[in-house]
């Protein structure tokens, strides 16, 4: 399977749409860039699509939305938890936004993750 890329321009808005929180970092995930509070995934990129972890209702809300799916890095395979947002909002940054804050409230309520290499 060949993975898809973002490119300066995808990558330039997924940045202008995270929150401005410190506590963020943002690294590479799949060969994308993706954001994380205390080791955990709240948003990211695959390829061209923006994605948010959100709880199940915020899930469901997000996915009456035209053009909203569940995140799948591979063909059926859902990744529970995560939603793409519309790529028809490329044009309204502050929509987006809103949804990125949402899931970073969401992450912040999620046990800290260890990373592996740190664990013993």
């Amino acid at each position: 399977m060949k993975m898809p890329r973002p490119d300066d321009e995808d990558r330039a808005f997924f940045r202008s749409v995270l929150p401005k929180d410190p506590r963020i970092k943002v690294r590479p995930m799949f060969g994308n860039d993706a954001a994380f509070l205390d080791g955990n995934v709240f948003t990211g990129l695959f390829g061209t699509q923006l994605f948010v972890r959100l709880s199940g209702e915020d899930q469901e809300e997000l996915l009456r939305e035209k053009g909203a799916s569940r995140f799948s890095p591979m063909k059926g395979r859902p990744m529970s938890g995560y939603i793409v947002v519309p790529d028809a909002w490329r044009g309204d940054p502050e929509r987006v936004s809103t949804w990125v804050a949402r899931s970073l409230v969401w992450a912040s309520g999620l046990p800290s993750k260890v990373p592996k290499r740190s664990r013993k």
